[in-house]
């Protein structure tokens, strides 16, 4: 075959350093916003849906052939720290969390992990951020 192809869903998931509430629905939509065009335009990684709560991101996307996991999101929490930085002064001392959890997807579950992204708010009235990541590694 002449040509590399690829098509790999990553469910992305990392939290605001000491989980924070930095993020508001004031700057949620600008925020995910500008991630997104961050996976697209420049990791070559076009995302799904993004996704949270105030102290945490959820990202479904597809995972270039040509980026690592690890340097997609080091890229994403880079770029996207310094931008928030710059949208005002509750945003000065900003700072992602050093860690990340990466998650293989199936085509066939990718609608069901983007409801479980588009409900974060509701889903975390009941359930910690801590309890949440508990469950993604089989730790309950």
């Amino acid at each position: 075959m002449p040509q590399s192809l690829s098509q790999v869903l990553i469910h992305m998931v990392f939290s605001t350093k000491h989980r924070e509430p930095f993020i508001t629905n004031e700057i949620e939509p600008e925020l995910y916003s500008y991630m997104a065009a961050v996976l697209y335009d420049e990791c070559n990684s076009p995302a799904s849906i993004i996704g949270g709560d105030k102290d945490h991101i959820h990202i479904l996307y597809t995972q270039s052939r040509i980026w690592s996991v690890a340097k997609v999101v080091e890229f994403v929490k880079k770029r996207s720290s310094k931008w928030i930085k710059t949208k005002g002064d509750e945003f000065k001392v900003f700072r992602w969390q050093n860690g990340y959890g990466a998650f293989s997807v199936s085509r066939s579950n990718a609608a069901t992990v983007k409801r479980y992204i588009a409900n974060q708010k509701e889903h975390h009235k009941k359930v910690t951020y801590k309890n949440e990541f508990r469950v993604f590694f089989g730790k309950t």
